[in-house]
């Protein structure tokens, strides 16, 4: 019988692994591989899951060795690299395979609140009603994180969005982002940039109206040379004054994918603030990393190399890859191994 890393039966009967997926897994799982390269694993992971052919048995047996290779990876003890599989299940769109891995994070309260946090944000993304059921429970369980209990209102409400017929009705700006978000972007509108900063820091909103303007204000910022993107970048920048710490962390995740400049003194202070939540803090980091050809960029994360939260010093250590990929002329940020004919 064949090694069960090496086959997988989906119903249809058992079809070989892509010998890369089995290549990649085992990386992505090392412990001694340093962390940069286990990131890139893991996108490369992510982007095979997302190629593959789901109408043929043997393109939904790969995407489904490519999912369940991000999940083996849950065994590390690293929160960093767990959130980061987490989020790149969601991605993947494939809800029967990646949503049993994701429901058994955010059930498992003795895991750190960012990994169960992005769980739940991924279960949203995935947009199936059939996680309502788990969302709703620790929604609502006593003495949940607030962390948790917040993403899981924001995915409650991406859900029943996704599955609405007001979804069907809004126009919405075709994004630059291939991304799948926790909320989209407000319906196209005449609401300037002011107009949805001040929906941006409404508190008495629902999260989920308030990232749906922050997403919107993310698109009003790309390209970088809309006469709109400094002002947004702006209007972005006020979320850190936020009570909310996933609300924080979510604008700097957003400065990630915009990549502009203008974001860079928000970053640093988020970074360079010891009292603000390791969870924000990890994501200025990355962000930084998408800007690492900026003047001073690489400098600022390497005086973070040594911090005490982990999850930070490991986020700095991927940033100063990232920047170092910035700088090269590489076309993705990933790693496809060569496994077919090497010594």
């Amino acid at each position: 019988m064949a090694d069960s890393a090496d086959s997988q039966d989906n119903g249809h009967g058992t079809h070989a692994i892509n010998p890369t997926i089995i290549a990649l897994r085992e990386t992505l799982c090392s412990e001694t591989t340093p962390l940069p390269v286990r990131f890139r694993a893991l996108f490369s992971l992510k982007h095979l899951a997302r190629r593959a052919d789901n109408s043929t048995p043997e393109g939904s047996a790969e995407a489904r060795a490519a999912i369940d290779s991000i999940a083996a990876a849950f065994s590390s003890p690293s929160a960093l690299l767990k959130h980061e599989l987490a989020y790149c299940l969601g991605q993947t769109g494939n809800h029967s395979a990646a949503a049993p891995h994701l429901r058994r994070v955010l059930e498992n309260v003795e895991e750190d609140s960012m990994c169960r946090h992005e769980a739940a944000e991924a279960l949203g993304a995935l947009g199936d009603a059939s996680s309502l059921d788990v969302l709703r429970r620790f929604r609502e369980r006593d003495g949940e994180d607030v962390v948790v209990k917040e993403t899981c209102e924001i995915a409650i409400d991406r859900i029943e969005w996704e599955n609405s017929e007001q979804r069907k009705k809004e126009k919405l700006r075709q994004s630059d982002f291939a991304s799948v978000d926790p909320a989209p972007p407000m319906p196209e509108s005449e609401k300037s940039v002011s107009q949805l900063g001040e929906t941006l820091m409404d508190t008495k909103l629902p999260l989920f109206l308030r990232y749906r303007a922050m997403f919107a204000l993310r698109d009003l910022a790309s390209p970088p040379d809309l006469p709109t993107a400094v002002p947004a970048i702006h209007a972005l920048a006020q979320g850190f004054r936020d009570s909310s710490a996933l609300f924080r962390h979510e604008i700097a995740f957003v400065f990630g994918q915009l990549s502009h400049p203008a974001s860079i003194p928000a970053l640093t202070a988020a970074l360079s603030n010891l009292e603000e939540a390791s969870m924000v803090r990890h994501e200025a980091a990355e962000a930084l990393g998408s800007l690492g050809d900026e003047e001073g960029v690489e400098e600022t994360l390497k005086r973070f190399l040594n911090d005490k939260e982990r999850v930070v010093r490991e986020s700095v250590i991927v940033a100063l890859d990232m920047a170092e990929y910035e700088k090269s002329e590489e076309a993705e940020y990933a790693l496809i191994p060569e496994v077919a004919g090497t010594a």
